[in-house]
């Protein structure tokens, strides 16, 4: 039986590659993109719509689309994002806040927008894509590593509070993808050149994030996971996958328990 998704930020990468995925499944699928006319040459089976995810009317709207179009949503990825370079103390106020309100915000009016209908029904789906930036802080990605973890947070909120609603959550957490995360991503219009020893190779690296970098995860292979993914009966509530996620998931979190040892062995807790 087809499902009815609703995704977001479907202009390129892996927001288009799902839509295409699902297409050619038989899935019914409403993509979104700030600029409707990007999603122009998505296969003609797919229904699109414009949405800007920090625009709350917007996000009402789409969610009511697919309501109108499918009689519901059983899918919902909070894909939308973007990055922010610049450590802690060149992001300003505004920059800050604009990260959020794609990264955090938008996801957040989403899931708000669906959970009446899932109440409603007896559950849904909802999948956040987020990254390894969720678990690791990564030098000059301060503000996008920040709305990494406040949307893990969200999510795994969202799951522990509709479980009993029939509601599932997964959280995609992503390593590097060929897509143009890299060029994409907006610079600081503050620069303190007393940080460039520490984040210049990262953000050098960071550049590389391209569409053609043959060395990272093709957006292709994220969609037929999440496809997968969403098939499952008792879908995962943590996918890592993709280029480079073990290697940096798995000291981060050996390191974490280490610490938790270390209080324990100092007596800081009991």
């Amino acid at each position: 039986m087809a499902r009815r998704w609703l995704i977001t930020g479907c202009s390129s990468g892996l927001g288009r590659a799902l839509a295409e995925r699902l297409a050619a499944a038989g899935e019914q699928v409403l993509a979104t993109a700030r600029q409707v006319s990007s999603l122009d040459d998505l296969p003609s089976s797919v229904v699109k719509t414009g949405l800007d995810v920090r625009d709350p009317e917007q996000c009402e709207a789409a969610v009511k689309l697919a309501a109108t179009q499918f009689g519901g949503i059983d899918v919902l990825v909070n894909n939308a994002g973007y990055g922010q370079f610049g450590v802690v103390e060149e992001v300003s106020d505004s920059e800050l806040a604009a990260q959020f309100d794609t990264n955090v915000f938008g996801p957040w009016r989403m899931t708000r927008a669906v959970m009446p209908m899932w109440r409603e029904h007896g559950g849904g789906h909802a999948i956040f894509v987020s990254s390894v930036s969720g678990s690791v802080p990564i030098p000059g990605l301060s503000a996008y590593t920040a709305s990494k973890f406040a949307l893990e947070g969200l999510a795994e909120s969202l799951a522990q509070e509709s479980a009993h609603l029939g509601v599932k959550v997964t959280i995609m957490q992503l390593g590097g993808f060929a897509t143009s995360y890299g060029p994409k991503a907006s610079d600081a219009a503050t620069r303190v050149p007393a940080y460039e020893a520490v984040v210049a190779e990262m953000l050098g690296a960071l550049r590389t994030v391209t569409a053609d970098n043959p060395y990272l995860s093709s957006p292709a292979h994220f969609a037929d996971l999440v496809h997968r993914i969403a098939a499952m009966p008792q879908p995962p509530l943590r996918v890592p996958f993709g280029a480079g996620a073990r290697e940096y998931l798995e000291p981060a979190l050996d390191a974490r328990r280490r610490s938790f040892d270390d209080a324990i062995a100092a007596g800081f807790i009991s």
